[in-house]
């Protein structure tokens, strides 16, 4: 199976180096991505927004398709969800399973979150801005590690909302890998969030698995991210 690798805000393809292995190992293609305008500075970013790194993972799918005649799975961590949404909307023929690693499925309209701008750009903010369940399960070396693998995102990317016209993408099956939460325990938490609550029921085949992590699982357990992201891709 082709398997398109989306990260989050501040990270690139490196950051699934241990998932990438573990996933080629059981047979996988595995493309993990860089998106757009990440490190680079105010002057040659400021212009990409959200839709571009829509474009540029649906660009990612056209090619492997291309290539290898199927469809694809397509992972995204965090922010990189809403990425991944955006490309089944725009290709629900060519996605046979979307993987959300700890985040939801984005209503359209919906950006990432806010964040602080510095010099035109939004720098990582450090392991310390994010709540104790998030990162507790990253020890001081893995942080230390992990933080020299981050770069800057282009400031229009986490507040610009995604536009998800077609509305195809609620056909694509979908798998939620979610850090702390299993089903019932997530179904309550998004009843309080509204549009969330309604796209998540707008989804023909979704099923939530929880990975007993923070917020980062490529890092902290990438063996057991790597095995449910498998088992998921083996679902028809």
């Amino acid at each position: 199976m082709d398997i398109i690798l989306i990260p989050g805000l501040w990270l690139d393809a490196s950051s699934w180096s241990d998932v990438s292995s573990d996933l080629e190992r059981a047979g996988h293609r595995v493309h993990p991505l860089t998106m757009p305008g990440v490190g680079e500075p105010a002057e040659r970013s400021s212009g990409i927004g959200i839709s571009d790194w829509v474009e540029a993972a649906v660009a990612a799918v056209d090619a492997v398709v291309d290539t290898a005649g199927g469809p694809v799975v397509v992972v995204g961590h965090s922010g990189g969800g809403n990425v991944a949404w955006g490309v089944a909307d725009a290709r629900p023929d060519a996605v046979s399973r979307v993987v959300f690693v700890d985040t939801v499925p984005p209503p359209s309209g919906m950006g990432i979150s806010e964040f602080d701008v510095v010099d035109g750009v939004i720098p990582f903010p450090g392991w310390r801005h994010f709540p104790a369940e998030d990162v507790d399960d990253l020890d001081e070396t893995t942080r230390a590690r992990t933080e020299s693998l981050t770069a800057s995102v282009p400031a229009r990317v986490p507040t610009d909302p995604i536009d998800l016209p077609s509305g195809g993408r609620h056909r694509v099956p979908v798998t939620m890998l979610m850090g702390g939460f299993d089903q019932q325990t997530l179904e309550s938490e998004l009843a309080e969030w509204g549009p969330y609550a309604d796209e998540f029921r707008a989804i023909d085949d979704v099923e939530v698995v929880r990975i007993g992590s923070g917020h980062w699982p490529q890092f902290s357990v990438p063996g057991r991210l790597a095995t449910l992201i498998d088992a998921a891709a083996a679902r028809r």
